[in-house]
């Protein structure tokens, strides 16, 4: 089996800018962990198992390049992506979205959605857990718990693929997985899966299912907004700094499916959180905007 890996760079950008040759013990050092790691690959190639890693020091991997061929579909199906990416995020950001309760009645659906209690507690997680994040502090905990989730993420969906793991590791010097099973799914889930969000809106839900918990709600949308600004802003800050996972499926198209799959996420997330907006409002708007983007370029062709 053709063997995949992966590594997540987490350098500081200071970091990247410092260029030193290593000591005689480091460079010992690298190539004893070098030669246990080719060791440890050969052995899971004997077993049918590929190595899924994630990085946070300097490491490097050597990456089998993408053939023209591949690289070639891989950036049309980037560019046959664009177009749902403008759709769908007008669909849902459009200032004049109607829910269909609403449709005759001339009331945007932003307009009260923005006043809600859920947009509020929401953005009061976001933003607070942003200026947490600029600011640096603990930033080492919050960079073990993304690359924890990262890894954690990948197992998720590689049982969803029917796939097994076989080795788990996780560390401030980076993770890995080892697993029999790799692909596109499992490749990028991480960078639009806000693994902790999810696991905050269980947590949440069942203990909700076996007591009381006073303001449940509010709580629910003030966690879902820290755990989504803490998903976001690790992604973005992650995705500059030359990442193989997006390499290896072509980096035009994971950042245009990265970017459509984060978009549909958001798109539930409001569907859920508001009871007037649903998905088939959701998806009428974004058939009227589908039909309005083919008309205006069939009339720009002709």
């Amino acid at each position: 089996m053709a063997r995949r890996r992966k590594q997540l760079h987490l350098q500081r950008t200071g970091d990247n800018r410092r260029v030193r040759n290593p000591s005689l013990r480091e460079a010992l050092r690298e190539a004893d962990r070098r030669a246990r790691q080719r060791a440890n690959q050969r052995s899971w190639r004997r077993r049918g198992l590929t190595s899924v890693q994630s990085a946070i020091a300097d490491s490097h991997y050597s990456q089998a390049q993408l053939g023209w061929f591949t690289r070639s579909v891989r950036i049309l199906a980037g560019l046959a992506l664009l177009p749902l990416c403008f759709i769908t995020t007008i669909s849902i950001l459009n200032p004049h979205l109607h829910a269909g309760s609403e449709a005759g009645s001339g009331i945007s659906f932003w307009l009260q959605f923005w006043r809600s209690s859920a947009f509020l507690y929401f953005s009061i997680g976001f933003i607070l857990y942003a200026g947490w994040f600029f600011t640096r502090l603990l930033q080492p905990l919050f960079l073990y718990l993304y690359v924890l989730g990262h890894e954690l993420t990948h197992v998720v969906f590689v049982y969803l693929c029917l796939g097994r793991v076989s080795g788990f590791r996780v560390s401030l010097d980076g993770g890995h997985i080892v697993t029999n099973k790799s692909n596109i799914l499992i490749a990028l889930s991480p960078y639009f899966v806000p693994f902790w969000a999810v696991v905050i809106f269980l947590l949440i839900a069942l203990t909700g299912l076996l007591i009381s918990i006073p303001h449940q709600e509010k709580i629910l949308f003030f966690m879902i907004g820290v755990t989504w600004s803490f998903h976001l802003l690790w992604t973005l800050w992650i995705i500059p700094r030359d990442q193989p996972d997006l390499k290896e499926n072509g980096t035009f198209f994971s950042l245009s499916l990265i970017y459509l799959s984060n978009v549909l996420l958001l798109s539930a997330l409001v569907c859920l959180a508001s009871p007037e907006l649903t998905w088939r409002d959701f998806v009428y708007n974004w058939a009227n905007n589908f039909m309005d983007v083919v008309t205006s370029v069939s009339t720009i062709l002709d």
